[in-house]
């Protein structure tokens, strides 16, 4: 396995680690400010933006062979 391959696999696992984390944290965020459940979908849907857009990003250079 060379160093580029390595890096590559480490980064997709330590930031999907990241995003699962960040999912964590909106979660108890809204358990601990007792937003309700609209409270708690607009949280997610908010905060969350950003990991789709991470993982939107893999999708299309995956996609557009880049």
């Amino acid at each position: 396995m060379d160093i580029e391959l390595f890096e590559e696999i480490s980064l997709t696992i330590g930031i999907t680690g990241i995003c699962l984390y960040m999912l964590f944290i909106i979660y108890k965020l809204a358990e601990e400010s007792k937003a309700g459940k609209f409270g708690t979908f607009i949280l997610f849907i908010g905060l969350g933006l950003g990991i789709f857009g991470f993982a939107a990003k893999k999708v299309i250079s995956v996609i557009l062979g880049i």
